[in-house]
């Protein structure tokens, strides 16, 4: 039997939980209750699994998102409110316990929707949502949930009439009373500190980034989509013009002389990130990225696990030993890689320093393998030194972007294969600022091309605006871009190519795919 002390010490580790559970539920409430707009059109469209389907037809109707939206703002209101005052709570607990199911195979996190397991604090099958939605059950099924409203009415329902005790014992039944009525409504005041504090701060700071589902970065969302992206054909591959470039999620940042881009973008496009951006860009139509070899077994793991068709470009670079120069060919081909081109950096070191020889190489074995060649540079030199040299490749991977934004340096001060022999310190050359050092001469270039070419930095790695770049790019002969985008661009950036294709003008170069 326990003792008044370990009765008393229960009930209130009960009412902590039940209250801080409330408090989790209410803070989240008001949070999207006093968002500017907040919908879970967001959080619904990305998910991913086997019950995807049911998230999604919540988010394709705008009645039934509208009523979602309001059954969550209220219901976690409400239950929020019941949990923190005791009061109804059983029916609360269930009511949470079931919300808790909803969020929780939205993202499970086993099986293919691995979007929740790269999240803190989860892991294979158990996440936050797990642990609390069980404790919910864990009330909705005691008798007890700790001191609150629903002990308070149980206590006056038990008290015993006056008349029936002496006047002694009487006044001390009503002194405990009191004593029990205190601390079953001692959450109140409670209530109302935290409640004033979470609403000031709201009101103070705006939506507070902690909360789930409640960060808005002003993305266009999926339904805004003004249509279906064009495709081109690349090999024996259709694909979207617009292609997902491998840059950024791989972390690889040309921010200038901004030295923590690099760590930013890593730190920003952890492996859950990837697969929602990914996610979401093929829901978008885009169907093909260009990637650096080391996102390889990222990409494949993304595949496997989620059923994706995307399509996969990988780039591959000669090892440093003869013996080694076809190691990333064979192990992108072990990967899944579905086209395979020799990495521009490569390219140009290779054109600058005389080694054609490994440039036809690793052509001739991709080829041998079945696969379609590309070849990328950064330099227009490469692709010069290359053709002149019989070296034609099944298409063309190049930089394209005009000289007209504020970070270019002046054109008298540009050299040859200036981004691969590293940035100076002078602010009059290359550092990390300048793609294509020569865009009229490559227009000419790509122009005169007769198979496939993909232009890429076509924003100069941001100094551009995709509404310019695109344009620039698809007029002055690319058959393709690729483009590195951030989740929250995604849709913005199909729709800019989608207007730039249906309103180009200008170009005179046939269409190559």
């Amino acid at each position: 039997m326990k003792t008044a002390k370990q009765q008393a010490i229960g009930e209130i580790l009960l009412t902590v939980i039940r209250v801080s559970i409330g408090w989790h539920f209410l803070y989240e409430g008001l949070s999207k209750l006093l968002a500017t707009n907040w919908t879970s059109y967001s959080f619904l469209v990305k998910t991913s699994g086997v019950f995807s389907p049911f998230y999604h037809l919540l988010a394709s109707n705008p009645i039934v998102l509208k009523s979602v939206d309001f059954l969550n703002i209220y219901g976690l209101l409400i239950i929020g409110l019941a949990l923190f005052v005791g009061y109804f709570v059983r029916f609360a607990s269930l009511a949470g316990f079931l919300l808790m199911v909803l969020y929780y195979f939205a993202y499970p996190p086993f099986g293919a929707s691995i979007i929740a397991q790269v999240d803190e604090g989860s892991i294979f099958i158990v996440n936050k949502l797990f642990i609390e939605g069980f404790v919910l059950l864990f009330f909705a099924l005691i008798t007890s949930g700790g001191y609150g409203i629903d002990e308070l009415l149980k206590l006056l329902k038990k008290r015993s009439p006056e008349t029936t005790l002496p006047i002694e014992e009487q006044n001390a039944v009503n002194q405990q009373t009191r004593r029990d009525a205190i601390k079953n409504l001692s959450t109140l005041p409670v209530l109302c500190a935290v409640g004033w504090g979470g609403i000031r701060n709201l009101r103070n700071e705006g939506v507070d980034v902690m909360t789930g589902a409640t960060i808005q970065v002003g993305e266009t969302p999926l339904k805004d989509l003004k249509g279906v992206l064009p495709k081109g054909k690349l090999g024996n591959f259709q694909m979207s013009r617009l292609i997902a470039g491998g840059n950024l999620i791989g972390g690889w940042a040309h921010a200038r002389d901004l030295i923590y881009s690099e760590m930013l973008f890593k730190a920003y496009n952890s492996e859950k990130k990837i697969f929602e951006t990914l996610i979401l860009a093929e829901k978008a139509g885009i169907d093909t990225i260009n990637i650096g070899f080391p996102t390889g077994t990222v990409m494949a793991k993304y595949k496997k696990l989620t059923g994706s068709k995307i399509k996969v470009i990988t780039q591959v670079a000669p090892g440093s030993k003869s013996s080694e120069i076809f190691d990333q060919i064979n192990k992108a081909i072990d990967l899944g890689s579905d086209i395979l081109q020799v990495q521009g950096n490569h390219t140009d070191v290779c054109a600058r320093d005389g080694k054609l020889d490994v440039i036809q190489k690793m052509l001739e074995k991709i080829r041998l393998q079945g696969y379609v060649a590309g070849l990328g540079a950064h330099a227009l030199e490469s692709l010069i030194i290359c053709e002149q040299k019989g070296i034609i490749p099944d298409y063309y991977m190049k930089t394209m972007h005009h000289d007209n934004y504020w970070s270019a340096h002046p054109k008298e001060f540009r050299e040859p294969f200036e981004v691969m022999n590293g940035g100076k310190s002078d602010h009059n050359k290359y550092h990390d600022n300048l793609f294509c050092n020569n865009p009229e001469q490559t227009a000419e270039f790509v122009n005169k091309a007769k198979i496939p070419v993909m232009g890429f930095k076509v924003l100069a790695a941001g100094a551009i605006h995709p509404k310019d770049g695109f344009n620039w790019a698809f007029k002055n002969g690319a058959d393709f871009i690729c483009v590195g985008m951030f989740d929250f661009q995604v849709v913005n950036d199909v729709n800019i190519c989608i207007d730039t294709l249906k309103n180009l003008q200008g170009r005179t170069r046939e269409w190559y795919s």
